[in-house]
């Protein structure tokens, strides 16, 4: 089975979620016997609800259940090195423009690029991936390319 990198608080996230659908099972439960209760449950909207909800909560537990069992937890902080890798910090330059961008690499389930974390399956982080400070890349962005100069690597 394939295995996905993932950072000790991704792994924590995910932990936290899957207890938080398996505690909201038993109130759905109790959702559907109070309808059912009620008789005729064909037009009755809040059992269709409370069952829809409970089909996405036991996807979602299982969905979850497979992904903590099999995450490859990497800890950054544990992490050296003068190469682009899972758990980076990664400071680049534009070339054109001169702005600077920072992201960490992270994975798929932690990403949230308004803070900074990108997926190691996105194309920005396949692109650096392997680079070294001072290395320039070419960034495949909506309406184009980017070139970007690594001017910093660090982990933690």
């Amino acid at each position: 089975m394939k295995k996905f990198p993932m950072t000790p608080k991704g792994l924590a996230k995910l932990k936290a979620e899957h207890r938080a659908c398996k505690a909201e099972r038993p109130k759905l439960g109790e959702i559907i016997l109070a309808a059912r209760e009620l008789g005729d449950i064909s037009e009755n909207a809040e059992f269709h609800a409370a069952k829809e909800k409970q089909g996405f909560l036991e996807g979602r537990i299982i969905e979850l259940e497979a992904k903590i069992s099999l995450a490859e937890v990497i800890d950054p902080t544990k992490l050296k090195g003068d190469k682009v890798v899972f758990g980076a910090n990664v400071a680049m330059e534009d070339i054109d423009s001169g702005d600077v961008l920072k992201y960490t690499i992270v994975g798929e389930d932690e990403s949230d690029v308004k803070q900074g974390l990108i997926s190691i399956a996105s194309p920005l982080a396949r692109a650096l991936l392997g680079h070294f400070v001072g290395d320039e890349v070419t960034l495949r962005v909506p309406g184009g390319s980017r070139a970007v100069e690594i001017t910093d690597i660090s982990f933690g």
